[in-house]
């Protein structure tokens, strides 16, 4: 899909902020290719993608780079690096594998990829249906003119592949009080479901025990919320995720930690530590 940094300030109106599931890696991709870091690229998941620059294009190269998740990537066959800006001639043929570590990568070119804005954002939103459809087979992107400056001579940033086990830090949810406990959220280790994608990630350990079983007014959403069901398993809610929901919401994924969530594949490990003060009740 295409992704940017998000739709920001719609909240209200009912529309979900979407963008880059891992925005750091997106907006690393864009520095080493000299773009702005709000311009919108490709979010690759789970690997498996193919994309040939126009055999019609301009001589110059054009120069693109790959940030976030890691798998074998090569253009007409030659390896390349993630975190690496790269020329990317006329005709020639991206291959990215599927990824070894991590979900998402990010596909930045300079200049972003030219895409009608929507509410102020290109992002795609999958739950809704708001902005560019997936891409699919057969599409053509075009190269938009949201260059920042030169392509960095040389850029130091580190990087290591995503881990199999995250540690995510959670602030109090407003909910929490319906809960018998929420001692098992912070000692257990929880692993993401198969059931994982950009509305959600619904995650495997034992069931969290409601004490107030009534039901609750439907009430706002946002990103990193974790929803609980009737069933007890806890429901992370992604950046595409709905603005409303009716499950008590017993804790909240910090903004820091939203972009970690971003590279978390079924299988992976998550544990929870705490930050902020203890919840004293619904808000």
């Amino acid at each position: 899909t295409v992704q940017d940094q998000g739709r920001r300030g719609v909240l209200a109106d009912g529309v979900a902020l979407s963008g880059a599931a891992d925005r750091a890696a997106l907006r690393v991709a864009n520095r080493l290719v000299g773009t702005a870091a709000t311009a919108a690229g490709v979010e690759i998941t789970m690997g498996g993608f193919r994309a040939v620059r126009d055999a019609a294009a301009s001589a110059e190269d054009l120069w693109f780079a790959l940030a976030g998740a890691w798998g074998t990537m090569r253009l007409d066959g030659r390896p390349l690096d993630p975190y690496v800006a790269h020329p990317w001639p006329a005709g020639a043929e991206l291959e990215i594998d599927t990824f070894t570590h991590g979900v998402r990568a990010y596909l930045a070119v300079r200049g972003g990829v030219a895409a009608r804005s929507l509410l102020g954002s290109r992002a795609t939103d999958t739950l809704a249906g708001l902005g560019p459809a997936p891409l699919a087979a057969g599409d053509v992107l075009g190269v938009g003119g949201d260059v920042a400056g030169p392509v960095p001579a040389v850029d130091l940033r580190p990087w290591s592949p995503p881990a199999a086990e995250l540690d995510i830090a959670l602030a109090p949810g407003p909910r929490a009080d319906r809960f018998a406990t929420v001692e098992p959220l912070f000692a257990e280790v929880w692993t993401v479901s198969t059931q994982a994608d950009r509305v959600g990630i619904r995650l495997e350990g034992p069931p969290l025990e409601r004490a107030d079983v009534s039901e609750l007014a439907s009430e706002g959403m946002l990103p990193g919320a974790i929803q609980v069901p009737p069933d007890g398993h806890p429901v992370i809610l992604g950046p595409d995720g709905p603005v409303t929901g009716g499950y008590p919401v017993v804790a909240v994924v910090t903004d820091a930690d939203r972009d970690l969530l971003g590279q978390a594949r079924p299988g992976t490990r998550l544990r929870f530590r705490r930050v902020g003060a203890a919840s004293s009740g619904p808000s």
